[in-house]
This record gives C-alpha cells, sequence and structure tokens, in this order.
C-alpha cells in the first residue's frame, strides 16, 4: 500500500488534515460512526476533549481489528454538536490525534449537527482506511 498525502501550494496549508490523499492498495476499511461509548455502552466524558480521545480510541480499535493502522486512514468526518467548542479546543484536540494516531492527517472534514444518536454524545468520529 501506498499513500500520498497532496497538499497543493496554491490552496491555504492545511493544520489538523491534509487536502487529499491519494492511495494504492489492496483492501479498504469503511469504518462506523464512534462515538465516546464505553464498553459497556456509556457515553463517558463530561466535555469535548474527553469525549474526542475516546471517540477516536474506539475509531482506532476498529480499525486494528480489521488489520489496519492510524497511517492508513484516508478519509476521517467528524460531527460534533458545538463547532464552536471544537475550534476552541482545537489544539488540544490535534495534540489529542497526534498522540493516538500519529503526525500523518488524513483527509477530513467537520460537519456540525443538531444531535448525534446518543444525546449525550458532543462528537462522533468516522473513517475509511487503506491497508496493505
Amino acid at each position: 500500500m501506498t499513500l500520498e498525502r497532496v497538499n497543493p501550494g496554491e490552496l491555504a496549508p492545511p493544520t489538523g488534515f491534509s487536502h487529499a490523499v491519494a492511495v494504492t492498495g489492496s483492501r479498504l476499511v469503511f469504518l462506523a460512526g464512534q462515538t465516546a461509548l464505553d464498553g459497556e455502552g456509556k457515553i463517558t466524558g463530561d466535555d469535548l476533549p474527553a469525549q474526542f480521545r475516546q471517540a477516536l480510541g474506539n475509531l482506532l480499535t476498529a480499525l486494528r481489528a480489521s488489520g489496519g493502522t492510524p497511517a492508513g486512514l484516508t478519509r476521517v468526518t467528524v460531527y460534533t454538536t458545538d463547532v464552536g467548542a471544537y475550534r476552541a479546543h482545537a489544539r488540544e484536540l490535534g495534540r489529542i490525534w497526534r498522540e493516538l494516531a500519529g503526525r500523518d492527517y488524513p483527509a477530513m472534514a467537520l460537519i456540525g449537527v443538531v444531535r448525534l444518536w446518543d444525546e449525550e454524545a458532543l462528537v462522533e468520529l468516522d473513517g475509511i482506511a487503506v491497508l496493505d
């Protein structure tokens, strides 16, 4: 598998994402949306960073169980019930990302939503990965 992160000079420099990811590989994994659910199915974390950590951890757990690694993530969509809070915590969320997933960023989008399936959930992440 090869991944090429494409960030054209004509576009604004990306911070915490890549503009595009070109992939050659043998297996795609589509990762379902993950919130801050613990192993018992309860939302954990009282604030956005805590919930983001759990949701990203859940996404990466599903990815690893499929045989992948964070470096294989090509696309992640983040859904949040509070875009303002997401922006306010952007640096901390970036630190959490780097701690759990490393410094290679996939193509990403942030989408504000009215609510998520679990009313207590503040954030949900889904993604696509390529495996060797």
